[in-house]
């Protein structure tokens, strides 16, 4: 009876599901500066940088394309936080001076040619890097996956309403340990297990516990 409910299971075409899977899924970041980190309040900001890290780190072990962008970096501000660099080594950054990405034409078209429509976004800051490029996203046919733990406003209140901006057109909030086990879907599928599990419970969730 298990092996028939685990056939049916497998089944599934990783492209089209409706939920996020390697293969229909792309991650996209935006503005993780100290410039930008610096003015948030609605999240510790160690906690903040630990969880997007570990998206990072999740979109490695799953080889989901990787879309990384900063803002002024060209005009002096510091670039991509040290510790997300340092997991996005290989990742170019596209440096714009528009505070809404979507209205880059460089950022836009890096975004097309990952070939996926599911977009796990996180952005600094909540109410505006991360809702207008979500806003301008959805009427193209994308579909948005706020990752609401790795993400931050300059007031709670700022963040909570970036965030339902995007819920109401449509965006699907996420947190991070929600979106490991999305992308995992089955600890039989032996490939990524160790390095889930060292990502959401030895260096996270059991280390704090």
């Amino acid at each position: 009876m298990n092996s028939g409910l685990e056939a049916r299971a497998y089944r599934r075409n990783p492209v089209t599901d409706h939920l996020l899977t390697p293969q229909n899924a792309a991650l996209v970041l935006i503005d993780f500066q100290p410039s930008q980190l610096r003015p948030v309040t609605s999240i510790d900001h160690d906690l903040l940088v630990d969880n997007i890290v570990s998206v990072a780190r999740l979109a490695k072990t799953f080889e989901l394309p990787i879309v990384l962008s900063t803002i002024n970096v060209a005009s002096g501000m510091k670039p991509t936080l040290p510790e997300l660099k340092s997991v996005l080594s290989t990742s170019l950054e596209i440096d714009r001076s528009e505070i809404n990405a979507w209205e880059n034409g460089g950022f836009r078209h890096a975004v097309e040619r990952t070939g996926r429509k599911k977009l796990v976004l996180a952005a600094l800051w909540t109410e505006a890097s991360l809702a207008f490029p979500a806003l301008d996203a959805m009427p193209d046919g994308y579909e948005i996956y706020p990752v609401v733990d790795a993400v931050g406003g300059t007031s709670l209140e700022a963040h909570r309403a970036g965030l339902e901006r995007i819920v109401r057109a449509g965006g699907q909030p996420i947190g991070w340990v929600s979106l490991a086990c999305e992308l995992q879907r089955d600890w039989a599928r032996f490939d990524t297990v160790s390095d889930v599990v060292d990502i959401v419970l030895t260096t996270r969730l059991l280390a704090t516990a």
